[in-house]
């Protein structure tokens, strides 16, 4: 089984390493990293660069397609090579995955036209012009594309898909192997939880219109709490 994760300049670690946490371990697995160019990929906060040892020029067809969101999907879907690319991979795939605003990706290329279908929350408004039906869900899996919300939601979809793709008892196995088990210290990762001002200061920082405050400094003495006593 081959899974292809796409990678462009600034996508989203996260985006990309957490499904591959989990799809990279089921079963006769064989995963590659492609970008335009065979080369470095570098993240979106320019920090972190994942090596993609294939070129899109070198692969024409896979398994699963994972498509990661990040701060320069619009680069690609503005990019007629890529793009291209996109659907035609797409065409000969079991599963097309995207995480966060991969989604719009694959709704530029075409594929989720009329469909209901998730990204990050502060991005509804481009996956509606595309033709999609944005939903407030955590994923959402049509049988042969899937797609997740935003970030951290791509570990959800991942095991997800692993029980799809290994049974319930392989991804139950897998999210205990990663030890999955969120236990945020705020109750803000949902518009819906948030205060009105957290999300006012995301949709600023995504939009480029404020530079987020800067970190408080760090007491001289930090005592540790253990949750588990």
């Amino acid at each position: 089984m081959r899974i292809v994760f796409f990678l462009y300049d600034g996508f989203t670690v996260l985006d990309a390493i957490g499904p591959f946490e989990t799809l990279s371990r089921l079963p006769g697995a064989e995963v590659t990293f492609v970008a335009k160019q065979t080369g470095l990929v570098a993240n979106d906060n320019q920090l972190i660069d994942i090596y993609a040892p294939q070129s899109i020029d070198e692969v024409d067809s896979a398994d699963i397609l994972v498509v990661p969101g990040g701060t320069a999907d619009e680069a690609v879907r503005n990019d007629p090579h890529q793009m291209d690319w996109i659907r035609k991979v797409s065409q000969t795939t079991q599963v097309n995955a995207s995480i966060c605003t991969g989604s719009l990706i694959f709704a530029a290329a075409g594929l989720l036209t009329g469909k209901k279908a998730t990204t990050h929350w502060a991005r509804y408004d481009v996956l509606e012009s595309y033709g999609a039906i944005p939903v407030a869900e955590r994923w959402v899996d049509h049988g042969d594309i899937i797609t997740a919300a935003g970030v951290s939601a791509g570990i959800d979809m991942g095991l997800h898909l692993s029980a799809k793709l290994a049974g319930d008892d392989y991804a139950k196995a897998l999210q205990l192997a990663i030890e999955y088990a969120p236990e945020p210290p705020f109750q803000s990762g949902r518009v819906s939880d948030a205060a009105p001002e957290t999300v006012e200061l995301v949709a600023a920082m995504m939009g480029g219109e404020e530079t987020p405050p800067s970190p408080r400094p760090l007491p001289a003495k930090m005592h540790r709490v253990s949750r588990g006593g």
